[in-house]
């Protein structure tokens, strides 16, 4: 039997729907959710970022502004911008763009918004909380995956889970938010030793390595659930030996399509629903600042 195609894009329409909906009533009450994303410099990819969280946002009514900064701005003047936005009641959720100008700390800019606002889910605070199993904004990517998961497997609680990777954004949330659904979590890493013997023994995998194909046949057990998290730009040689660029991800789908019970593509899978997870935090701390 042919594994399930996690449709992505399907999960985060329905997710905006719901989000719209809530939008709406927090709208009646006076109170609309809102988004403020800040971008430093001209990077072209960052700000079609920008353009499309603007339309994503919209759709599911929640009101967006993009704050433009000149690329010679100084750490100190975009930390008062992000101070700016900590103090304006009106604002529930700060996004900075990335990559940032040569000279500017992301990192430490990141630090700096007001945890209730730290809608990507990247700052010490939320990190520790979910750590703690806490209630917190959790990365979005983290929270995409799972969600994804759930649409196939409702129910985690007790399930083998392999987790391949390990960054602070996504491979560690990512382990926690499945031990908080009470899943049995492994996690490996691109220096695990005999990486496939541990793979080979999960119920659902997820990858975040980082890695463009490093997972494929071998690293399967028939019936798997996988969930893809890379997102690579690579460039191919097609059938006619012409050059081609193509998404990937970090496993390689047409060895592991045959052998998983589902399994998220790239693109497609994961990564429409990290947009509507965005959204979908901006949400709850306009909700949370409202209560």
């Amino acid at each position: 039997m042919a594994a399930r195609v996690i449709d992505g894009k399907a999960i985060a329409a329905s997710m905006k729907e719901r989000i719209g909906a809530r939008a709406m009533e927090l709208r009646e009450k006076g109170r609309p959710p809102s988004l403020v994303a800040i971008l430093i410099g001209d990077d072209q990819a960052a700000a079609s970022y920008a353009r499309s969280q603007e339309k994503h946002a919209k759709e599911a009514g929640i009101e967006f502004a993009l704050v433009r900064l000149p690329t010679g701005t100084t750490q100190a003047e975009a930390a008062e911008a992000i101070e700016r936005l900590n103090r304006d009641t009106s604002v529930h959720g700060i996004m900075p763009h990335m990559p940032m100008p040569r000279g500017l700390d992301g990192f430490e800019l990141q630090q700096r918004i007001a945890p209730a606002k730290d809608v990507e889910g990247v700052g010490a605070t939320n990190l520790g909380l979910l750590a703690m199993g806490r209630d917190a904004l959790a990365p979005c990517t983290a929270a995409a995956a799972v969600e994804c998961l759930r649409s196939v497997v409702p129910d985690i609680a007790g399930r083998d889970t392999v987790v391949v990777g390990r960054s602070v954004i996504v491979g560690k949330p990512l382990a926690m938010l499945l031990l908080a659904a009470n899943a049995t979590v492994t996690q490996c890493h691109t220096r695990t030793r005999g990486l496939a013997e541990h793979t080979r023994s999960a119920e659902i995998l997820m990858v975040a390595a980082g890695v463009a194909g490093l997972i494929g046949a071998e690293h399967v057990a028939p019936g798997t659930v996988v969930i893809d998290v890379g997102t690579h730009r690579v460039t191919l040689i097609d059938a006619n030996g012409k050059e081609v660029t193509r998404t990937v991800g970090d496993v390689r789908f047409d060895e592991v399509l045959p052998l998983a019970s589902a399994i998220s593509p790239v693109p497609g899978g994961v990564g429409p629903v990290t947009v509507s997870m965005l959204l979908e935090n901006t949400l709850r701390a306009c909700e949370k600042s409202t209560s």
